[in-house]
């Protein structure tokens, strides 16, 4: 390992950019511009460890493609000699292999996509620097500590008093820590939702869910006092679930999946473990990275990647899987027909005891009407009915809407009888089969259907 002079807290940081291509490197210098770094270039391998020789370097950023010497052997090469720099591989092209390479053997702090997005960009850097100085000062915390645990080993003996003393100092050093690493740990997290952000960028808005799947996730936590740890292993979780999913086409990540060809639903039954292997070896993301594993399997055994049943599946993936069902039913990203939120709860109540576990279906619906702001959902009058179901003098709670998207029913519509009829009339034609929302007053019996 070669050692490099720390950069001073006076000095700017330096950000060494890697790339073949000049043009890149133009833009990015471009990007930094008027930024507070000291901005290095090189368009090679060789150079860039050259440069690094010959000066301290705090960041790295490589483009993954490169001739002689490609990204992830540079950023391997940096991580053995300088492990204190900060690595980000820069890359125009989803390659599984190369990303693994690079967290496996570079361990990169992140990964960027071209195109990239300049604020995101701006951003990447900041908290990765923002990051390193924090590990710097905790280590230097840690080496001060050490420091004065050895003049106390020196004055115990004679010097009670002064023992006491700087035992009181040692105790405020280790808050002190316990408060820094504390700091990282949330750090981390944020960390992930921003990844989480740039992944999504391969998806149109209409498809990205992540950002969703935290919130509601978040919402479950507070409402049911789940510990720290516990509720930060989630939110990881929940950023980076489909991480598995970038190496796939535009075509594949995008579709149902109960639409997917034989082949591809092999590849999507992989997703899970593909998630797992780019994230294990990241040591705080270890046990969210667990939940990410085996949040595709179902209650009744017949998952993916290993068919859990029952409890042996982790709490924490059961009530992921109902999140990221809740919503990926809502995107058009499980079933072809796109449900509204209410369909997507009246699917995962059916599925309950096979799909889901039971006792966490009802507990997550009114933490779903929480996220929702909507106290219907937890309402006794409101009902979930058929169309044959249906009485005069109930009041339609929601939209009732047709299989292609058109409004039929307003909220708010009184039922009376000829309308019930044509409601059955029109969905037979459909060949449809519709979720009425109702609020039921207290003077009107539901029919009883066998």
């Amino acid at each position: 390992m070669e050692e490099q002079l720390p950069t001073t807290l006076n000095d700017k940081p330096k950000v060494l950019l890697v790339d073949d291509e000049e043009s890149i490197l133009n833009s990015l210098r471009r990007l930094l511009r008027g930024q507070p770094y000291e901005v290095l270039l090189a368009t090679s391998g060789a150079q860039a460890l050259e440069i690094m020789r010959q000066q301290s370097i705090d960041l790295v950023m490589s483009d993954a493609r490169m001739p002689n010497m490609d990204g992830a052997t540079l950023l391997a090469h940096i991580q053995q000699r300088y492990p204190d720099t900060i690595r980000i591989m820069l890359t125009g092209y989803a390659d599984p292999s190369a990303i693994i390479k690079a967290i496996n053997e570079g361990q990169i702090h992140r990964y960027i996509s071209k195109p990239w997005h300049d604020e995101e960009m701006l951003l990447t850097l900041r908290q990765s620097l923002a990051y390193q100085h924090s590990e710097r000062e905790r280590l230097r915390l840690v080496q001060e500590t050490w420091d004065q645990n050895e003049k106390l080993k020196l004055l115990n003996a004679t010097l009670e008093k002064h023992v006491a003393s700087r035992t009181a100092e040692l105790q405020q050093t280790a808050d002190m820590l316990d408060l820094a690493y504390e700091e990282l740990k949330h750090s981390y997290v944020t960390g992930t939702e921003v990844f989480s952000l740039l992944a999504n960028l391969r998806l149109p808005p209409a498809k990205q869910t992540n950002r969703q799947i935290i919130e509601l996730v978040r919402v479950y936590c507070k409402l049911h006092g789940v510990d720290e740890g516990t509720s930060r292993d989630l939110t990881m979780a929940a950023a980076l679930y489909n991480i598995g999913k970038l190496s796939w086409t535009d075509s594949m990540i995008t579709a149902p999946a109960d639409l997917l060809h034989h082949s591809d639903r092999e590849r999507y039954r992989g997703y899970p473990k593909q998630s797992e292997s780019l994230l294990m070896t990241l040591e705080p993301m270890k046990d969210a990275a667990r939940l990410i594993l085996h949040h595709q399997e179902r209650w009744d055994g017949s998952g993916f990647p290993d068919r859990l049943r029952g409890e042996a599946i982790p709490f924490g993936s059961r009530l992921l899987k109902l999140a990221v069902d809740f919503i990926e039913l809502q995107r058009g990203l499980i079933l072809e027909r796109q449900m509204n939120s209410d369909e997507a709860l009246v699917y995962i109540r059916s599925y309950a005891g096979r799909l889901y576990d039971p006792e966490l279906v009802e507990d997550f619906i009114q933490v779903c009407a929480a996220y929702l702001s909507d106290i219907s959902l937890v309402d006794p009058s409101i009902k979930v009915l058929t169309t044959r179901e249906l009485v005069a003098g109930m009041i339609l709670a929601r939209n009732l809407n047709a299989d292609n998207g058109m409004l039929l029913l307003n909220a708010g519509k009184v039922l009376n009888g000829p309308l019930v009829e044509k409601l059955i009339a029109f969905e037979a034609m459909e060949g449809a089969k519709y979720s009425i929302f109702v609020k039921v007053p207290e003077d009107v019996a539901v029919l009883e259907t066998s």
